[in-house]
């Protein structure tokens, strides 16, 4: 379950990153930071050798901070606050090696012992807010745009409702929703690829399903059932018991 969450998240991350408004305002932070010289850092080089120098700490720190908020917010089923909490220390950690890392390799300086604390306070602190903020605005943002999966649009209008299951016939894909079912011409491999982001797992070669519409599991021998909300029965193959086990559909 966690890699089909990963791969969404990455994806976000990388799409983020490279977005020009992003990459537009990783330019205009480092310049002013590279004018205004923040902490006294890089002020015994060139306003050119600034830039660079915060130009590489502003989009290291910021795409650590960024990766690491987004895992979090996706992989950690806690509440907000323990989300926020695991997110920070996470973020503070990585953001204090990684400008102490830069740090001795541009500028050769490393902190004394006596001014680690007030060093990694500041680290801290600004991880903290940063951290605070990105689930505070993003996390309800999730869940109102998020785009519902494009194997929807194969369907009639009165039939997109939640996804619930793919199943094969013949040459055919029967797609299960919340609102009814319909079959399209379509191999299981690509109906799988237009779930987009929608949590699911193969349970058969005949069948995926989304985690969100199983309603409970039975053993049935090696293998097992899957029920889902509509009532209807999912067989799952000896090959992916693995699979629902791992996602928590069945005890280990």
């Amino acid at each position: 379950m966690y890699k089909r969450q990963l791969q969404p998240a990455l994806r976000e991350w990388r799409d983020h990153m490279t977005a020009p408004l992003t990459l537009l305002v990783f330019g205009a932070v480092s310049i002013v930071l590279a004018i205004v010289v923040p902490f006294g850092a890089g002020s015994e080089v060139s306003t050119v050798a600034r830039f660079g120098y915060w130009l590489l700490t502003v989009v290291t720190t910021y795409g650590a901070g960024a990766l690491i908020n987004g895992l979090t917010g996706r992989l950690l089923r806690q509440s907000l606050p323990v989300v926020i909490a695991v997110s920070c220390i996470a973020t503070g950690i990585a953001i204090s090696a990684l400008v102490t890392g830069i740090n001795y390799i541009v500028l050769d300086y490393l902190p004394a012992a006596s001014d680690l604390p007030i060093y990694l306070g500041n680290i801290f602190v600004i991880a903290f807010i940063i951290a605070g903020l990105f689930h505070a605005v993003n996390r309800p943002r999730e869940a109102t745009t998020a785009l519902p999966p494009s194997i929807l649009d194969r369907l009639p209008y009165e039939k997109r409702g939640r996804l619930m299951a793919l199943s094969v016939e013949d040459h055919y894909v029967r797609i299960m929703t919340s609102k009814g079912a319909d079959v399209v011409l379509l191999r299981l491999s690509d109906a799988m690829r237009e779930t987009g982001d929608e949590l699911g797992l193969q349970v058969h070669r005949s069948h995926w399903v989304a985690l969100s519409a199983v309603k409970s599991t039975r053993r049935d021998g090696d293998r097992a059932i899957l029920t889902l909300t509509t009532g209807e029965d999912i067989p799952v193959s000896r090959r992916y018991m693995p699979d629902i086990k791992e996602a928590g559909l069945l005890a280990r």
